[in-house]
């Protein structure tokens, strides 16, 4: 059995896939244009060039490839709906099954990068309020506070202080994820997802994580394991002759 831990999620491509999202917002933004414009067939384009890798240009190429300029002003206002959206997403079920078996003596936190009202309105769409006892949305922190900056993490170990608990950051970005909590003494478990859209290597040796899963249903086992590597590796206490 897992001694007590506190357990920190990301959310995206953590807790539910970060695809279901995009293709919700490619939704919204697709209605929106056509209300707007009676232009039809954004989502689909959008979808295809999404799962074509691109990532930062997707309403401009949509756009372009519809035969329509992409204006600055319209993109934007794309961008606005796909972010301010009621999305229509759901838990992950190895996630749904996790956050049910935990036990209220220790409760779950969350850090998360992203627009704060883009994270906040997911957050409200998987029903986590009540799951997880402390969330950070870094977009509320400023500009420049998201992953790897200390503060997040500094934030949570400020609400978990009085539990004594060591702590875990549960990820799947091993760009920005676990370089700053490995540094602060927490354990580190990457969420590798065959569906996830962060697919990186590590940029180092001190940014990979201390273990990799592809389901949270082999959390526990995992934790486990680190805590009996980490008993392993610790010094032998001097005995009295």
């Amino acid at each position: 059995m897992v001694a007590p831990i506190l357990v920190v999620f990301d959310l995206d491509d953590t807790l539910y896939l970060e695809r279901d999202f995009a293709l919700s917002g490619f939704a919204a933004a697709d209605a929106w244009l056509c209300r707007a414009g009676g232009v039809k067939g954004l989502a689909p384009v959008c979808r295809d060039l999404f799962f074509a890798g691109e990532r930062l240009r997707v309403f401009d190429r949509a756009l372009e490839m519809l035969g329509l300029r992409a204006d600055p002003a319209l993109v934007a206002s794309l961008v606005s709906v796909y972010r301010s959206h009621a999305p229509d997403i759901r838990l992950a079920d190895d996630a749904a099954r996790y956050l049910a078996s935990r036990s209220p003596a220790f409760p779950c936190a969350m850090i998360t990068d992203g627009p704060t009202a883009m994270q906040r309105a997911k957050v409200h769409a998987l029903g986590l309020g009540e799951a997880l006892k402390c969330i950070v949305c870094t977009g509320a922190l400023g500009e420049g506070f998201g992953k790897p900056h200390p503060r997040a993490f500094a934030m949570v170990e400020r609400w978990a202080a009085p539990t004594r608990l060591p702590l875990v950051y549960v990820a799947d970005n091993p760009v920005k994820d676990f370089v700053t909590p490995r540094a602060r003494g927490w354990w580190t478990v990457q969420i590798a997802r065959r569906e996830r859209v962060h697919r990186l290597p590590a940029p180092g040796a001190a940014y990979e994580a201390h273990a990799r899963v592809t389901t949270l249903d082999a959390l526990d086992d995992c934790l486990i394991r680190l805590q009996r590597e980490s008993e392993d590796a610790r010094p032998a206490a001097a005995v009295d002759p």
